[in-house]
């Protein structure tokens, strides 16, 4: 299907993806470092036909951030401030019951609660959180936390993370985000985010979390010290636990926005993502993660218009509405916090797919 490409080692990737065979680690490094980007993005969209046909999915959703204090200081994070600086909080459960009341009846699907690592707030807050959701927000699929806050969970309250997944699951979590995964690499990990969870405890959450039936989802952190080296070796990751247990939704990319940040400033990094870089890290993930089901693009990182033009290269998720967002808009994005549906579907139609809303879970919900 796929002429010989002019790149050697590009053209030993199109022979083994023509023949069917897995690609390994060095094919990994052809894709990201291949100058022909169209090529590895036709490979990828193919794949995406394969698996998802012309199908475009995005999803009204909405997000909750509880507490914007963590005591990780990660270089790589604007969001995360320390209890005694100024803006610092916490929303105490009778704020969070507020919020949801107010956010109530706006016909989303999914509430997406995310926060810093707050080592001042029990597990029993999270729970009463969970309940809240569920009493307020019913039928609303509450997709919550990262592994890394779970894992912290965990510690504060010296409990298994099995333990704190099941009572968290009782209280009404629904499934588990993918953020915190930023790069795996130890040592790419110790500068970007030396105090966070480490990527075997990473795992471990998600795997514990997928042996219990929680479906989780996976992402990476790309555009800032990491090399190509890492990002293969961290897809590579993710699909051999994805071999074992099957329990990843997805997986989404997230562009570093460099503004405000510790490590932006240590590595004079001053510019976002370009879009070939943008569409290479996505399309690449395509390719190595053959069984990951759906790549999302975050249009909230990379804009719309290069969110709309991934859909060529592998990507049948657009995300969501998300209606109020914090932490990427904290370190500098300039794009909308909130899109409405009429906007992905116009977006998905005139890239020549189908705009299909969908849940938490990927069941569809309406075609349009």
């Amino acid at each position: 299907m796929f002429s010989t490409s002019t790149h050697p080692a590009l053209a030993a990737v199109e022979r083994k993806f023509a023949a069917g065979e897995r690609l390994d680690f060095e094919d990994g490094l052809a894709l990201l470092q291949s100058p022909d980007l169209l090529r590895v993005g036709a490979m990828a969209d193919e794949v995406r036909r394969q698996k998802n046909g012309d199908d475009a999915y995005f999803i009204i959703n909405t997000h909750l951030n509880y507490t914007n204090i963590c005591h990780l200081s990660c270089k790589l994070c604007a969001f995360g401030i320390k209890p005694d600086q100024p803006g610092a909080y916490a929303l105490s459960l009778e704020q969070l019951e507020a919020k949801m009341k107010e956010i109530a009846g706006r016909g989303f699907t999914e509430l997406h609660i995310v926060g810093g690592v707050n080592a001042s707030l029990p597990l029993s807050y999270y729970e009463e959180m969970m309940r809240l959701a569920k009493r307020i927000l019913p039928g609303v699929h509450v997709q919550a936390f990262t592994a890394v806050e779970i894992d912290y969970m965990a510690r504060i309250a010296k409990l298994p993370v099995e333990t704190v997944l099941e009572r968290l699951r009782e209280a009404g979590l629904d499934s588990i985000l993918g953020g915190g995964a930023e790069v795996f690499d130890p040592e790419v990990r110790r500068i970007i985010a030396g105090h966070k969870t480490s990527a075997d405890r990473w795992f471990a959450v998600h795997r514990a979390a997928h042996q219990m039936g929680i479906r989780t989802n996976a992402s990476i952190l790309y555009g800032h010290i990491e090399r190509p080296e890492h990002v293969v070796d961290h897809l590579l990751r993710l699909r051999e636990l994805q071999d074992e247990t099957g329990g990843f939704s997805c997986f989404f990319p997230f562009a570093f926005h460099p503004a405000n940040t510790a490590l932006a400033e240590e590595y004079g990094i001053q510019d976002t993502t370009s879009g070939y870089h943008d569409l290479r890290i996505l399309a690449t993930a395509r390719l190595l993660l053959d069984n990951f089901d759906h790549i999302r693009a975050f249009w909230m990182m990379i804009g719309e218009k290069m969110a709309q033009v991934s859909l060529a290269f592998g990507v049948d998720d657009l995300d969501g509405t998300v209606m109020e967002e914090q932490i990427v808009h904290a370190a500098g994005a300039e794009t909308a916090q909130m899109a409405p549906k009429e906007q992905f579907i116009r977006l998905i139609r005139e890239a020549g797919r189908i705009p299909v809303q969908r849940d938490t879970l990927y069941n569809k919900l309406k075609i349009y």
